[in-house]
């Protein structure tokens, strides 16, 4: 099926919800954050990560589905 090219049908899929980003937390280039995902306090999202669960405060997420690879 694909993506739908027709404009009406696409407003149908739209979506959306508050991204909440804590204190101190940095984000690099390129990542993509999705609605509705909470990244902790002094969270780093490497760049490039695809980050579509919760980040944990003081953890480092990595990939192209961003997973927690380390934590402080």
């Amino acid at each position: 099926m694909g993506h739908p090219v027709d404009p009406e049908d696409r407003r149908g899929w739209l979506s959306g919800a508050p991204i909440d980003v804590a204190d101190n937390v940095w984000i690099g280039a390129g990542a993509m954050i999705l609605p509705g995902v909470s990244i902790g306090r002094d969270a780093v999202v490497a760049a490039g990560a695809i980050v579509a669960d919760d980040v944990p405060p003081a953890s480092l997420v990595t990939s192209g589905k961003a997973t927690v690879r380390r934590t402080w």
